[in-house]
């Protein structure tokens, strides 16, 4: 499948705090992470794409959020190519003192098709980002959780036919070589070298050669 972005094309990028990175916070309309890299690093390689890039990340967001604002954030942008980066939040809820806010596996399953079905309904083609972990004990507990909601994105990946970011894979292998806190100092939020990596990993996904 030829997922290379084309000239004019405009690109939205949803999700929670990682993909928000600041923007809600007053940190410009792209946010300081890799939604921001991923703009600039396209405007540098391929200026004559002239490509448009829209960041709709808040932070704390589970996908019961993003339902919310499915329709004003997502489907009102009219994108022809809609990034989705949601799970974290549903999973640190149960381990948190909120477990009410947390989204079982199986609701964050079925009101992630559902969204995506109507944006692909909609003409967007997606690009689907697992949820990650940086955390390099495998057996942590939250960890597996995670990549049990990441398993789920790649299996919806699939059913529709999009681009899979898979993170989890990426991080393990840089924390292989560097201490876990050059990635992340939470575990969740990546560092600025943290972002660097997804917007370099998403960009390879969707074809785009630096």
């Amino acid at each position: 499948m030829n997922t290379e972005l084309k000239a004019g094309q405009k690109i939205v990028f949803i999700g929670d705090s990682v993909t928000d990175a600041g923007r809600t916070g007053g940190g410009g309309e792209y946010g300081d992470g890799y939604v921001s890299r991923v703009r600039e690093l396209l405007m540098a390689r391929h200026p004559e794409r002239h490509l448009r890039v829209v960041n709709r990340g808040v932070g704390g967001d589970t996908v019961r959020h993003l339902a919310q604002r499915w329709e004003r954030d997502a489907l009102a942008e009219q994108p022809d190519w809609l990034s989705v980066k949601i799970g974290v939040n549903d999973v640190w809820r149960m381990f948190s003192d909120q477990p009410a806010e947390a989204v079982p596996a199986d609701e964050y399953a079925a009101t992630l098709r559902e969204l995506l079905g109507r944006a692909a309904d909609a003409g967007s083609r997606l690009v689907l980002v697992t949820p990650f972990l940086i955390e390099p004990d495998r057996a942590d507990s939250m960890r597996v959780m995670v990549e049990r909601y990441a398993a789920i994105v790649a299996q919806l990946a699939g059913e529709f036919g999009a681009p899979l970011v898979n993170l989890q894979p990426a991080f393990d292998a840089a924390c292989e070589v560097t201490s876990p806190q050059m990635w992340a100092h939470d575990r969740v939020h990546p560092t600025p070298v943290g972002h660097t990596l997804i917007a370099l990993e998403w960009l390879r996904t969707v074809g785009i050669s630096l």
